[in-house]
């Protein structure tokens, strides 16, 4: 395998994990966990 094959591949599994970790962070089922994580600060103990 040449070396701009495996550049290429690398490429593309990065663009995919870049959109499934944006996919994951913008999904409407993670978004009360992240209003909570959101709000920690804030909290007094």
């Amino acid at each position: 395998m040449e070396i701009n094959e495996m550049r290429s591949i690398v490429t593309v599994i990065s663009l995919l994990t870049f959109i499934g970790i944006v996919a994951w962070a913008w999904s409407k089922r993670n978004k009360r966990a992240f209003d909570e994580a959101a709000e920690l600060p804030f909290k007094d103990d």
